[in-house]
């Protein structure tokens, strides 16, 4: 749901990309452990400095400031600070003169040992954003957007958000694929993968990015397109954080179509959990789910207004189209006895409020430490769901300030958009997937005892949804991953997909510059160890040495 996450990653001087989110993977092709002589850090870094050092090769709308500047917080906040990037000095391109000096941010960051780190909406979920010390460079200013003349594309700034986009190419009579979460970055989720309301119709975000302009970590901006530098474009198609800094691309556009999109609220008790789950199969189908039935989600979590032992489950749906369609479809749930249930028709640009995902909504509330694990499903095995129901029932008794600050998430989107398109076209791996899992886990910052609670929880839900899908691998949507997983269950278990982006990084990005954010290949033995070691079930590579 998160289309969640929108960061880049750079390392001694060039991290700058952005994106949202969550990778990991093992493949055949061998690559260099980066031996480049050792950066000289700068000891003296302020903003102050880098100001007065970096400040007369940028136009005079750039922005350079530290933490003691008011807008340091809001400009650095995460959506989970379970594994923050230290950042020192952030530095704020305000407009399209700034976008061409990125390059010189690059450059001045290599010659002085600094690392880079490029956001915008700052969902980045990975542990692996721990270990980054450095500079910030915020896209978040750079949110321009250019219909072009054929009306069937735009132009997007790297700075451009979820919200934003649907708002704007609404008015103009269109729409796009995003996330389905308006606060995240577009180019995070994209660069990802990008799950959202219109993959049934139109695949996901990066099925539809035409080009990009990228800063690699040498500071040179390169056109990616099927006619210049094409071999990067299949990578920057689910693995794209760690190539370079996306300054601004293009994406497909489509019209509007119907003027309302219905949706359907419902509250359930446990007791109708099986009824619940039988029906979403149904309707889902196993991957054969009504292209207008645009997204469904779920969570379980806490309503001490109905109990305060049992938790809730929570459920919406967004229609495409108009009601008398969307009740014909919701007929089974319409039977099941809920608590409660509302449904309505709204524009397009809409729909994240009423499904509870808009940009003031408590999902995209930063500021929380979050423990999450993930899971990508076929089906739902409604033994697997009993199972981790009671265990977040038995929470509720035992540690009720644990269960307060846990919701358990089911995604389920029409998938025929995505399935369509041919595996091999792009780096993003799992197409038979059609259910995103997320256990997200709220707990208090100064708290081990409850944090190492909700990491026995959450690793416990991950592992009931897999022993669900006996025949299936185990399956991490990198925007969702914690940065813990073994790469392959990131990147795809075929050889050839991590052999080939080991190959890609080989070429441009040598020095490992962008490694911040669930990165393909090994920093150097003994650098990149950071916090949180022995939570996850995998082997998060950036702390071993």
């Amino acid at each position: 749901m998160r289309g969640l996450v929108s960061l880049a990653w750079g390392r001694l001087a060039t991290a700058l990309l952005l994106v949202f989110v969550h990778l990991n993977l093992a493949a055949a092709l061998s690559v260099p452990r980066y031996s480049e002589l050792e950066a000289r850090t700068r000891a003296d870094l302020d903003a102050n400095t880098v100001r007065r050092e970096l400040g007369s090769r940028l136009s005079p709308g750039t922005l350079i400031f530290g933490p003691s500047d008011g807008k340091f917080p809001a400009t650095t906040a995460r959506w989970n600070t379970f594994a923050p990037p230290q950042i020192q000095v952030v530095v704020q391109p305000a407009s399209e003169a700034d976008v061409a000096k990125i390059g010189d941010q690059v450059q001045y960051c290599n010659a002085n040992g600094i690392d880079f780190l490029a956001t915008n909406g700052g969902h980045g979920n990975s542990a692996s954003l721990g270990t980054f010390t450095g500079v910030q460079i915020s896209m978040a200013l750079l949110r321009t957007i250019t219909i072009q003349p054929n009306k069937k594309s735009a132009w997007f700034q790297g700075g451009v958000y979820g919200g934003l986009v649907t708002k704007y190419l609404w008015e103009r009579g269109f729409v796009t694929t995003t996330g389905s979460c308006d606060c995240v970055g577009l180019l995070g989720a994209a660069l990802g993968g990008g799950h959202g309301r219109h993959e049934g119709l139109y695949g996901m975000v990066v099925d539809n990015l035409l080009q990009l302009n990228v800063v690699l970590g040498d500071g040179r901006a390169i056109r990616v397109s099927p006619t210049s530098n094409s071999d990067l474009l299949w990578g920057m198609k689910g693995a794209g954080h760690n190539f370079g800094i996306v300054t601004s691309f293009e994406l497909n556009i489509f019209p509007r179509g119907p003027d309302t999109w219905h949706y359907h609220n419902y509250i359930w008790t446990g007791a109708q959990l099986e009824r619940v789950f039988t029906s979403l199969n149904r309707l889902h189908n196993n991957g054969s789910t009504p292209v207008n039935m645009a997204l469904n989600f779920g969570f379980f979590f806490m309503n001490t207004t109905v109990s305060t032992t049992d938790p809730i489950l929570s459920w919406t749906f967004a229609y495409r189209g108009p009601a008398n369609e969307a009740e014909a479809l919701l007929a089974e749930f319409n039977a099941i006895p809920s608590v409660y249930n509302e449904q309505g028709d709204v524009p397009y640009s809409g729909v994240s409020k009423v499904q509870g995902n808009a940009e003031d909504d408590f999902i995209c509330q930063k500021g929380n430490k979050r423990i999450t694990t993930t899971a990508g499903l076929q089906v739902y095995n409604l033994t697997a769901e009993r199972l981790i129901y009671n265990g977040f029932r038995a929470r509720a008794i035992s540690h009720p300030t644990l269960a307060a600050g846990a919701g358990i998430l089911h995604e389920g989107y029409s998938t025929a958009g995505v399935g369509a398109r041919n595996p091999a076209d792009a780096a993003y791996p799992f197409r038979s997937d059609h259910h995103l899992m997320l256990f997200n886990g709220v707990v208090p910052p100064n708290d081990p005892v409850l944090e190492e609670l909700a990491w026995e929880w959450a690793n416990e839900v991950k592992d009931m949804w897999n022993a669900g899908q006996p025949t299936r691998t185990e399956n991490n949507y990198v925007n969702y991953a914690n940065g813990y997983e073994d790469l392959e269950t990131v990147y795809g278990r075929e050889p050839w997909r991590l052999a080939r982006l080991r190959a890609l990084k080989q070429k441009y990005d040598p020095q490992n510059k962008f490694r911040f954010y669930n990165p393909i290949v090994e920093p150097r033995e003994g650098k990149g160890k950071g916090k949180g070691k022995g939570k996850g079930k995998g082997k998060r590579r950036w702390f071993q040495g």
